[in-house]
């Protein structure tokens, strides 16, 4: 065996080992033998060799190219370090959303931008050169905060019995989640707020100064149910003396009623459960005395008899039921209607000065109700007393849905196809009628004596009349009827505008707080803005159209189409030359506006947006726009040069904007709370001072952040009233108040702006709880 050892290991004056020294002497000895062999092992052992050579300097390349590699990962550590946490977050979020449908918002600073991630989508945003160190800022709550100024509204639509006059001459009712108290000559509001979801039915105790409501179960921002109850409070002092059945009650307490023959130490209570479960309470303990199932259909109204507080008398879907109370226990006998014919729905229900039981039906009728002895040749030995039809009286057509019952015995009636008031006599002959004329205003839905003359009068479209039989009818309180969204405020007047799913356009006055003027539209308005000079103002419809309305005479003085989608936003710049128009088609459309907003021609479009547009705003010169989209993307557009799309986003980190309504933005980075959905925030608004943000959120809230917010977790001041998603908000032209704006509640909120160091009113749920979350970025 012949080992052959590289030069560069083996000095040149080293000595042979004995194996080289015995093969020496042993080839000496071969070629003795064979001298022949000699020149070809020579030459194999040479060829070794030199392969051997070529695989060491295949080594040494090798060496030097690995030493190369790691001298240069060296270099790249802190980036691959970088790419890798950058990887891991992607990966945490992508493994959020795959096993949550929520919402997942983190932060990640790296050098001068955020990514803010939204279901999984990273949305980056460019820090402004003025603030130098972002882990420095700090968030606080703004030194302002909002009180409750007036409640534009009311809940006519589907309650019934909810409209009463208190003896302080104020008139009562809800709409939200507010009991409103409206003194109608002083033109001033109270508002009872401990309601945490919308109250759904309203009575008066016989002293003509407690109240009890009752509310709808609702939901928590998880989608648990709330539990509901009924309050017992002091409309003179606006105190709770008594929350009735919390953890009791399911889905929401439909009906309630004091008791009268015992100066209303009872409370009885009809919740909203598949057995509509009827029970009495004390309400002086607020603990239950007696419980029972009541029935599967619907049930309208509760009603003790006033003689005789043993007596309870409940309507509804084709049913009359007579309730006896007795040692803790309810039983019921139903009405028999006999030879006439059962209706669908007996809708209300009074007691006569004599005692019977007057009620009014679906079919147009009042019957009469009085007890009969037992039937013994019919029904046999042993037949008790039975409630039966005693006359029926012709009264209106279609449904009679409110009956009241006057001091003197005689009685009123509201009809709902002939929205039609009669006043009868005792003995149920006509006397006087008269007709709610205005087809805006809808039926009647309930009917309040003011002094035998005077009636306060609900209707099913949410508003309240005040008249005379002989002088007619005028509205003092109005509302929408179906869902909002639009919402404007004027440059420099007192007045907004509303529109939405009723087609209705209104104009209310902030100071005198009322409806200035209303039109109907032929398709709903989703979104307005009023032109800079304010003579003028745009409405974004359903179908792409937008009107431009004279804010003097109701005129449409100019109507275009753009796309055949939805428009979701309405905005001229600020010196009114342009008109911004965001479509659900995923474009923002461009105008040019003379004759001081009465002509208008198309100048560009901004394509670029993958989703539809939500929000835009306009820089302070005019010049540019940003935009937010329904997939959460920041746009900036440079509308002076031809409406194009802005590549580089970080040249817009400086730039100034006469308005702030994009919910995505650093400046507002803020408001987004951890855990709540991509579309939790509807819309927000930053002052005229540039101080404050309001915002509007799902879960029938109003925020007012401080401004700029663009740290998480910002503190904020929090306010409860709405009863269902927020869907817009804005402050005045002075920024005085704060106008919010519900969904399905059909509930418009006037906040008035209270400068730090003026107090709160106490014990009012409307007012603020701040958040006490810290305002450090997540990780």
């Amino acid at each position: 065996m012949v080992h052959l050892v590289p030069d560069c290991l083996v000095p040149s004056s080293s000595i042979p080992s004995p194996d080289w020294l015995s093969w020496s002497t042993c080839t000496d000895d071969v070629s003795a033998g064979s001298s022949a062999e000699y020149p070809d092992r020579v030459s194999v052992m040479e060829g070794r060799l030199q392969l051997q050579e070529n695989e060491i300097t295949l080594l040494k390349s090798s060496l030097a190219d690995a030493l190369r590699r790691l001298r240069l990962h060296d270099q790249l550590i802190p980036l691959l370090k970088q790419q890798l946490i950058q990887l891991e977050m992607y990966k945490y979020v992508s493994m959020v959303q795959s096993c949550h449908t929520c919402f997942f918002i983190c932060h990640w600073l790296t050098g001068q931008s955020i990514k803010m991630f939204i279901r999984g989508r990273p949305i980056t945003m460019y820090v402004p050169s003025n603030i130098q160190n972002y882990d420095d800022l700090r968030m606080e709550p703004p030194v302002e905060k909002l009180e409750l100024d007036w409640v534009y509204g009311y809940r006519g639509r589907d309650c019934r019995a909810n409209l009463y006059l208190l003896a302080s001459g104020e008139a009562v009712y809800f709409i939200a989640c507010v009991v409103v108290l409206y003194h109608i000559n002083n033109r001033t509001q109270r508002h009872y707020s401990k309601h945490t979801d919308c109250v759904r039915c309203l009575t008066i105790h016989p002293d003509k100064v407690r109240v009890a409501s009752g509310q709808t179960a609702g939901v928590d921002k998880d989608g648990k149910p709330l539990q509901p109850y009924v309050h017992i409070w002091d409309s003179s002092t606006l105190i709770t003396l008594q929350q009735i059945g919390l953890g009791t009650f399911e889905r929401g307490v439909g009906s309630v009623a004091f008791s009268f023959a015992d100066s209303g130490a009872f409370l009885c209570v009809i919740d909203d459960s598949n057995e509509h479960m009827l029970s009495v309470w004390d309400c002086a303990k607020g603990t239950k005395h007696a419980e029972v199932k009541s029935t599967n259909e619907a049930v309208f109204t509760v009603e003790f008899n006033p003689n005789d507080s043993t007596n309870i008398i409940t309507c509804g879907k084709s049913h009359v039921y007579f309730w006896t109370l007795s040692a803790g226990s309810l039983t019921k006998k139903q009405g028999i209607f006999g030879k006439y014919k059962k209706p669908k729905f007996i809708q209300c229900f009074v007691f006569s000065l004599t005692g019977d039981v007057l009620t009014g039906d679906s079919e147009g009728n009042i019957l009469t109700w009085g007890k009969s002895p037992g039937d013994v040749k019919t029904l046999g030995k042993g037949a008790k007393e039975t409630f039966q039809i005693m006359r029926q009286t012709r009264a209106h057509d279609g449904s009679v849905f409110t009956l009241c019952m006057l001091q003197g015995g005689a009685l009123l009636s509201g009809g709902g196809k002939d929205r039609k008031i009669i006043r009868w006599s005792a003995d149920l002959a006509p006397e006087r009628e008269c007709e709610v004329k205005d087809t805006c205003f809808g039926a009647v839905r309930c009917i309040a004596d003011v002094d035998g003359e005077e009636l306060l009068v609900g209707t099913t479209r949410n508003a309240i009349l005040r008249g005379t039989f002989s002088d007619g009818f005028v509205a003092i309180v109005q509302g929408h009827v179906d869902e909002m969204w639009g919402l404007a405020t004027h440059p420099s007047q007192d007045v907004f505008l509303t529109c939405g799913h009723d087609r209705l356009v209104c104009v209310w006055n902030t100071e005198e707080h009322k409806l200035d003027w209303c039109t109907t539209l032929e398709e709903y308005g989703l979104c307005a803005d009023f032109c800079p000079n304010g003579a003028v103002v745009s409405v974004g419809l359903s179908t792409g159209r937008w009107l431009v309305l004279d804010l003097q005479t109701k005129d449409i003085v100019s109507d275009y189409t753009d796309g055949n989608e939805q428009l979701s936003v309405m905005r001229y710049s600020t010196d009114g030359s342009f008109l911004a128009v965001g479509s659900h088609d995923n474009f923002i459309y461009i105008y040019n506006v003379t004759e001081s907003g009465r002509r208008y021609s198309r100048y560009g479009k901004c394509n670029g947006h993958s989703s539809f547009i939500t929000h835009l705003d306009w820089s302070k010169d005019g010049k540019y726009i940003m935009s937010n989209s329904g997939d959460y993307e920041i746009l900036y557009w440079d509308i002076a040069g031809g409406c194009k799309l802005l590549r580089n986003r970080y040249e817009s980190k400086d730039r100034e904007w006469a308005s702030y309504t994009c919910v995505l933005g650093f400046h507002v980075m803020g408001v987004w709370l951890e855990g709540s959905d991509g579309t939790d925030i509807n819309a927000l608004c930053r002052s005229h001072n540039e101080r404050m943000v309001a915002v509007a959120d799902d879960f029938c809230k109003v925020h007012l952040f401080q401004y700029p917010c663009p740290k998480p977790k910002a503190p904020n001041h929090s306010y409860e009233g709405h009863g269902s998603h927020v869907t817009n908000v804005r402050f005045t032209h002075c920024d005085s108040h704060v106008l919010s704006m519900g969904g399905k509640d059909t509930c418009i909120l006037q906040w008035r702006v209270k400068r730090g160091g003026t107090g709160d009113s106490g014990g009012d749920r409307l007012h603020s709880s701040s958040s006490t979350s810290t305002s450090s970025p997540e990780p």
